[in-house]
Formats: C-alpha cells, structure tokens, sequence
C-alpha cells in the first residue's frame, strides 16, 4: 500500500475511533469530536481559533492532521500547501475560498480537496462555529506558505 493510501487510512481509523469515544460519552449538545487544542496564532487567524495536533509530523507518515475549531466570524489567512491539503468538515457551517472565485458554503460531512500551491483560506461564517480535520500530507516539501489575512470586504463578500 502507497504512502498516501496508509495515510488516508490511518486518518479513517483516528476519526472513526474518536467518534466512537465521543458518542458514548457525550451529551447531543457536544459539537467537536476532539477537545480544543491550543489558541491559534494571531499572526496567522482573524478572530479566535483552536488547533489541536491529532498526528505531529514524522517520516513514517510524512502527514500533519489536526482538527481546527473557529468561532463564528473566525477565518485563517490566505495561504498555500506545496503539497496540497485535504479539510473534513466535523461540525458548524464555514467558508472556503480560492483566490480569484467566489466562496464555498461549507456542512458537515463536506470534504475539500485543495491542489498544491493553491492560494486559499477557510474559516467560520458568520454566525456559526465551524470545525474541520486538516490533513497536509507530503510534508518533506514544506507544510503552509502564510500570505496576508483575509479582509473583511474580502470575507463578507459571500452572498
């Protein structure tokens, strides 16, 4: 089995694992699979998120996976993956936009694949909190490029 294949694998099997825990220990009013990790970066967020490392780095995997929580109005900004990047939306309603089109309306269960290099950001909408699964796989050519935040004209331009 390829890299990719046992990567994708193992984020299956992480995912369906902590779903299980959550639903035998959880009330309906628990959104998040994982608790909330560390406060995010203001240098790289507008707003407050939360980023919990799921699998660090190594070179059996070569794979970042984390789950990113956003309060509502929360977004992360422009930036790029030289080897791509793949969201599983978990929870709440959020935005995703690639430079030069319009944004995407973003549900649970919803899954994004992004190219390498393409210039992107993702984040809350308005009025909901907004949870997804990064994975950034080939990380031996480089993990995220940070650009400049997204505006506010730029953000409330979804219709």
């Amino acid at each position: 089995m390829n890299k990719v294949k046992l990567t994708l694998l193992f984020v299956l099997v992480v995912v369906m694992a902590a779903c299980k825990q959550k639903n035998s220990m959880s009330t309906e009013n628990d959104k998040s699979i994982f608790p909330k990790g560390e406060k995010a970066s203001a240098d790289y967020f507008t707003g407050t998120a939360w980023v919990k490392n799921l699998v660090p780095d190594d070179t059996t995997y070569n794979t970042i996976i984390s789950d990113v929580v956003f309060e509502p109005g929360a977004r992360n900004n422009w930036h790029k993956h030289p080897s791509g990047q793949i969201l599983i939306v978990t929870a709440g309603v959020g935005y995703y936009q690639e430079k030069e089109k319009s944004i995407q309306l973003l549900y649970k269960g919803d899954v994004i694949r992004i190219a390498p290099n393409v210039v992107h950001w993702h984040g809350a909408s308005r009025d909901s909190e907004f949870t997804h699964i990064a994975i950034n796989p080939n990380t031996e050519n480089g993990v995220v490029e940070w650009m400049q935040p997204v505006s506010d004209e730029e953000y409330n331009s979804y219709k």
